[in-house]
């Protein structure tokens, strides 16, 4: 069963989408700020992240640029979650390192088939 680590502020975000995509089989790991989300990256070791932009502590951005400078960590898949779909955001977030980019309210059918892609 795949693990997937949701790094998300926002209470009611984190719980639907855990509730969702453990329904769907994932095995779920929850942080609630970027610091967090990059030590557990590293403990949890999960198969995918899905990482909120808008962190306090550390913002996803730069909490997904740690990730990625980490050699044992930086092959799992980060994919960006973002309520303000700007222009230009989805090209900051894969400059980030993020592998995808998906914006808020979430629509379930599109990010499982982007989580589905990335997956080993």
């Amino acid at each position: 069963m795949p693990k997937i680590l949701i790094v998300e502020d926002n209470e009611f975000n984190r719980d639907m989408l855990s509730r969702r995509l453990k329904r769907r089989g994932f095995e779920i790991v929850v942080a609630v700020d970027g610091r967090e989300g990059v030590d557990l990256a590293g403990s949890e070791n999960p198969d995918l992240i899905l990482m909120d932009m808008s962190l306090p502590v550390l913002d996803g951005w730069e909490a997904t640029k740690l990730i990625k400078a980490d050699d044992a960590i930086k092959a799992i898949p980060v994919i960006a979650l973002t309520a303000h779909a700007m222009a230009g955001d989805r090209e900051k977030a894969l400059n980030a390192g993020c592998n995808d980019y998906d914006t808020k309210p979430i629509e379930l059918p599109r990010l499982l088939g982007k989580i589905e892609t990335l997956l080993p």
